[in-house]
């Protein structure tokens, strides 16, 4: 089961279209990469190399 996260002032910010896009801060409090190709990744991951 995965560990819940709880969000916090500067964990996120709204897209112009609306979407919740994480940030550096939130990627790493939760402490692992998921793969997805995050826009603020910190682990270095890119999906379009992959």
């Amino acid at each position: 089961m995965k560990k819940i996260i709880p969000i916090e002032e500067g964990d996120f910010y709204l897209t112009h279209e609306g979407y919740r896009c994480f940030t550096e801060q939130y990627h790493l409090k939760r402490g692992y990469c998921c793969e997805s190709g995050c826009r603020h990744c910190p682990y270095g991951f890119n999906n379009k190399k992959h």
